[in-house]
């Protein structure tokens, strides 16, 4: 940990935590509960999250001689879709946990597309990639677990060839403070029980759900990633805003 951040703390789910432990701690949530992921998000969003997805690959509309890299895409959701809609592009998942990647992989879709995929263990806001290598960069249900979102920004615009596309896919804020408040009653009764009943784990799912009661709502993220330099920002609610997609162009 270096002198700058030492004294610097950020949050974990509700607790404050000192900015150098919330990576490791992230990363056991997930080592905890990689088995269970692809279930943790249909018990998060209710089986929303695959049509959150769809919607995500219509907007971002893949293209053949593409390179994507999908941070925090360990099970390889995000990664699968694209290359189906693109079967003469290229991608590259990139996540901090490798127990993720090994589920990723272990999926039957993995084996199909092998010769255009590739597994990396890597933080999102340190890329093991040069300047200017992928022409889209995706990121589903990961960017409220980073430390410091300014930096993974950052390094998603610098990896990002000009013309290239930042597509986030992330739980957000419902517009009504009413529809907000029956949500997060459900969100914090109900997802940290259903945790211990399918994983054994109320711990982990209580995080989650903290985490996305932490995250920037739209306006205020949309804010951030004009300031990494990104152009023509924008975002699509889902699901009337329990997530939201982002887009903007590296120009």
């Amino acid at each position: 940990m270096n002198d700058e951040t030492s004294g610097k703390k950020t949050h974990f789910g509700n607790r404050e935590v000192p900015e150098g432990e919330k990576a490791g701690l992230v990363h056991g949530v997930f080592s905890n509960v990689a088995s269970k992921y692809d279930l943790m998000n249909d018990v998060m969003s209710v089986g929303i999250h695959r049509l959150w997805k769809d919607a995500m690959m219509d907007w971002l509309a893949p293209r053949d001689g593409q390179r994507l890299l999908d941070v925090a895409g360990g099970t390889g959701d995000i990664a699968f879709r694209f290359l189906k809609r693109a079967p003469g592009a290229e991608a590259v998942v990139c996540d901090m946990t490798e127990s993720m990647l090994i589920e990723g992989q272990r999926r039957a879709e993995a084996e199909a597309l092998g010769d255009r995929l590739d597994w990396v263990v890597g933080d999102a806001m340190a890329l093991p990639f040069e300047d200017a290598t992928f022409d889209v960069y995706t990121i589903s249900f990961g960017i409220r677990n980073v430390t410091r979102i300014e930096d993974a920004l950052s390094e998603a615009y610098r990896v990002l060839r000009p013309g290239g596309r930042l597509m986030v896919l992330e739980f957000s804020q419902l517009p009504n403070a009413g529809m907000q408040a029956l949500y997060d009653a459900y969100s914090f009764n109900v997802i940290p029980r259903m945790g211990q009943v399918i994983a054994g784990d109320r711990d982990s799912y209580q995080y989650l759900v903290e985490s996305i009661r932490k995250f920037p709502d739209q306006e205020r993220f949309a804010d951030m990633i004009r300031t990494a330099g990104f152009g023509q920002v924008r975002y699509r609610n889902l699901s009337m805003g329990i997530a939201a997609l982002h887009s903007g162009w590296k120009l």
